[in-house]
């Protein structure tokens, strides 16, 4: 999250669509650190506003010098302040802190008429708005009912706007961006607004404009818009045209272009960056909202935050994607890493017809799990993070070299070994990892690799911990004092073979937060690692029951 602080200073909405909740919903969603002043409370839903409880002059100047004098605030906006007195006192917290010098980018929400057009400002609150908060704001975002109330005349037309959002300045902020939600006009009148003042720039962000014909023949058409009107101090003036759309889901659309112009000039983008960013995430906001209440619902305020199947790292959990993997896939994974055959190998109980069983395949497989390594070596030249997996498979080789060792302790030769067949077991997971490794999705063939790398590290950590709690109540049985297999355990339980755990881990967690997978891709990731838990337990099991 950036290091960005935007205090809202607002009523509140008990149905969470508008007010401090949407300002707080779309900083967190744009990436800010939100805090937050309240002038009242509401009782409201998607129907209408039940009731409301303004918070006394003293406690909102209280709230809001305790902010500031605590955090670096970057942008302020402001929304519904409710009264004259409290207008005032946030007015006062302000100068107080503040000199208009040094004072961060502050947007003014003049929330005084509802968008049923009912005045929520009483006349006095409406003097202290435009007289002492206005010229200490960056940017005033009214709607057209607003603007009609602060000049007292009517809007109707595209000329009218402009007209309005000029005359608006006199009141001292540095721009005004008149909204245009209540107005429908077609793309015609926009062209013929453009011709008569071609001074004006005019930002299509959301519409196909210029070499997108592709896109445009093959998309709706759109015969009306909806504009905003930007006018600066310094003369300039954009026009800001988006489709309109037809939606109940618009309750808290001014808080919530407001809460994400501040968050745009809090990073330091110009007045004009800020509006067009602000109202191309609004418009995405209405558009992609799922209709909730009965009357004018909320926007959509999350479509900006993807949904990750993968938590963030963190000291305490640094390896949290193979977290999932393995809770995900907890019981398969059990009956794998503590498997009859484990468990026997640990007691030293396993007949030793079906340890040189496993050994003989094991070594088929290897050859497999190598090739399968190499593949990953040759894709690390477009993912950086593999070029550690080299490191696994001079691990790899050292196993293979040690298991020849295993081998001709129980009188295994190489010879042997080469002419032993090859079980349908071995044969179906070797072929699995090379299949998913010529697939070419670089992250799948990890899922298909590091099960066993991992498992066998989780094998040889367990059976290493349940020989040193020895025979002791609730213990295994597990021991290495006499244990047949007590050098195949302590290579696995052996900080070489940690080592090459630790860098599978780390390759993995890398790989998953370079490029965080979505939903289903995640879902994709958990199915092969699963699949080769599946193909590892089939494993011990065909060597515990000597099947080929």
């Amino acid at each position: 999250m950036r290091q960005r602080t935007i205090l809202t200073i607002a009523g509140s909405d008990s149905s969470g669509g508008a007010g401090i909740q949407a300002d707080l919903k779309t900083i967190a969603a744009l990436g800010y650190y939100g805090a937050s002043a309240l002038t009242a409370l509401t009782a409201q839903n998607t129907t209408g506003v039940q009731g409301v409880h303004g918070v006394p002059p003293d406690f909102l100047e209280q709230q809001i010098r305790s902010v500031l004098d605590d955090l670096k605030v970057h942008a302020i906006k402001t929304g519904m302040l409710y009264d004259a007195e409290n207008t005032r006192a946030t007015v006062r917290a302000l100068k107080a802190y503040y000199s208009e010098r040094d004072m961060p980018p502050l947007v003014c929400d003049p929330v005084c008429v509802s968008t049923s057009g009912h005045t929520l400002l009483a006349s006095e609150a409406l003097e202290v708005l435009t007289q002492e908060l206005f010229p200490l704001s960056t940017l005033i975002t009214p709607n057209k009912s607003e603007a009609e109330l602060l000049l007292s005349r009517s809007i109707t037309s595209l000329e009218n706007m402009l007209e309005a959002a000029s005359e608006l300045l006199r009141f001292g902020s540095r721009a005004v961006l008149l909204k245009g939600g209540h107005m429908t006009a077609a793309v015609a009148d926009v062209d013929a607004l453009a011709r008569a003042h071609p001074d004006i720039t005019v930002v299509r962000d959301v519409m196909y404009t210029e070499n997108m014909e592709v896109l445009a023949v093959n998309a709706p058409h759109i015969e009306n818009v909806v504009i905003d009107v930007l006018c600066q101090a310094d003369g300039t003036k954009t026009v800001l045209v988006r489709p309109r759309i037809e939606s109940t889901s618009t309750h808290g659309t001014g808080c919530t272009l407001s809460a994400a112009l501040a968050c745009a000039l809090a990073d330091g983008a110009s007045i004009s960056e800020a509006a067009v960013s602000a109202t191309a995430y609004t418009h995405l906001g209405i558009q992609t909202a799922v209709k909730l209440g009965a009357g004018h619902g909320p926007l959509n305020h999350l479509h900006s935050v993807a949904r990750m199947g993968v938590p963030p790292r963190t000291a305490t959990n640094p390896y949290p994607f193979t977290q999932l993997l393995i809770k995900s896939t907890a019981d398969i994974w059990k009956e794998y890493v503590q498997h009859p055959f484990v468990q026997r190998l640990g007691e030293g109980s396993l007949p030793k017809e079906c340890f040189v069983h496993f050994i003989k395949q094991d070594y088929h497989y290897l050859r497999y799990y190598a090739r399968a390594y190499s593949l990953l070596a040759a894709k690390s030249s477009t993912f950086p993070q593999i070029d550690s997996a080299t490191q696994t498979i001079l691990n790899v080789l050292r196993e293979i070299k040690t298991h020849r060792a295993f081998c001709a302790s129980f009188g295994v030769t190489e010879d042997e070994l080469a002419q032993t067949h090859e079980a349908s077991a071995t044969s179906a997971y070797g072929g699995y990892i090379l299949d998913v490794g010529m697939q070419g999705d670089t992250t799948r063939l990890l899922m298909a690799v590091l099960a066993c790398l991992i498992g066998y590290g989780e094998v040889g950590l367990w059976l290493k911990r349940e020989a040193e709690k020895g025979k002791e109540k609730g213990g295994s049985g597990v021991v290495l004092e006499g244990n047949p297999y007590r050098a195949w355990i302590e290579v696995y339980a052996g900080e070489e073979y940690q080592e090459a755990v630790r860098i599978g881990l780390e390759t993995i967690e890398a790989r998953a937060a370079a490029d965080p997978p979505s939903p289903a891709r995640s879902e994709e990731w958990r199915a092969v690692w699963e699949r080769c838990t599946r193909l590892e337990k089939a494993f011990w099991d065909m060597a515990l029951e000597l099947r080929d």
